[in-house]
């Protein structure tokens, strides 16, 4: 360095001459420490305005990427509010539609509650949005319990419909004959009447339909045909379908069978022909209803293919009939 090294002279009084100047160490270190502390303060106003005001590439990048990150953040907070919005409607058409339709119980609260708690990760910690990270994370964790609890409900409330759907096909809703005229049609109904043979009080567990030789005979509801022969139980040659769901339909005293035992057969489908055979006094289609192995009264089971007159008439004539035909 060459500060002070440049050469300065001063007048001298006493020689009257100039002479050259000598500085003292002292104040050659002085001027040292003068010119540091100035650069050093030059420096520090440099670097602090280069911080605060200015930013470097990797700030600059780094600031882009937050703001990204930030609008990811917003849109996925409104994607959460969404599904959350959409979960709780399918969760109340679960409750109080669709399951009311299939006649099932709502899923119990406490299996639904079980879609809620959960436990953040710690790899969060020491992060300054860390809070608001982990309560993004547990909503996402509630939302997702929620939506496999509600998928097997789903899934639950299918099968019920499908089952459903079985049942009101299998169920025997028609009368298994043609009757053109009720009001003219003598109909043996369920309960005691007296024996056309014996003449005495016997229970009648069944519907007797008198009808020609001959008449078509149909299935009353979907099932499978679990016995078509004659036997020694006064029925003849008789008919009996398993419907399904403790569902089965007896049709006695036919002259002809038109179906096999293990067939599949769907409700209105020919089955056989009216007859006498058996313990009958003439020809006619002697109708049975058994559920869960106990024969039930076959008039409760025809509400489809005829009108509330006709139902109206149909008990009537039922009730009635003093005497039946087998």
């Amino acid at each position: 360095m060459k500060f002070w090294k440049r050469t300065k002279y001063v007048f001298n009084p006493q020689t009257l001459r100039y002479e050259l100047a000598r500085k003292s160490t002292l104040a050659i270190i002085a001027q040292i420490f003068s010119y540091l502390l100035t650069g050093i303060g030059f420096a520090a106003i440099t670097i602090y305005v280069a911080y605060n005001f200015f930013d470097s590439p990797k700030e600059k990048l780094l600031k882009r990427e937050i703001e990204i990150l930030k609008t990811e953040y917003n849109l996925l907070q409104n994607k959460i509010s969404k599904l959350q919005v959409a979960l709780n409607e399918l969760q109340e058409r679960d409750k109080n539609i669709y399951r009311v339709i299939l006649e099932a119980d709502p899923l119990p609260s406490d299996i639904r509650s079980a879609g809620f708690g959960g436990k953040a990760m710690n790899e969060w910690e020491g992060l300054e949005n860390a809070d608001i990270i982990k309560q993004t994370q547990l909503k996402l964790q509630q939302i997702s319990k929620q939506f496999y609890i509600q998928s097997k409900s789903l899934d639950e409330i299918a099968e019920l419909a499908q089952n459903k759907s079985e049942l009101l096909a299998s169920i025997p809703a028609i009368i298994p004959i043609q009757v053109k005229d009720l009001k003219r049609q003598v109909t043996s109904g369920f309960g005691w009447r007296i024996h056309p043979i014996y003449k005495t009080q016997e229970f009648h567990p069944g519907l007797d339909f008198p009808s020609n030789q001959g008449t078509p005979v149909y299935a009353t509801g979907n099932g499978s045909v679990e016995f078509a022969n004659f036997d020694n139980s006064g029925y003849g040659l008789h008919i009996i379908i398993n419907h399904g769901f403790g569902y089965q339909t007896l049709y006695a005293h036919l002259s002809k069978v038109s179906v096999r035992v293990g067939e599949k057969i769907k409700r209105g489908q020919l089955i056989g022909y009216v007859g006498s055979t058996g313990l009958s006094t003439a020809p006619h289609l002697h109708y049975e209803v058994i559920k869960n192995n106990e024969k039930v009264n076959p008039i409760n089971y025809i509400f489809s293919g005829i009108s509330e007159e006709e139902y109206a008439i149909l008990v009537e004539r039922a009730n009635q009939s003093t005497q039946s035909f087998d």
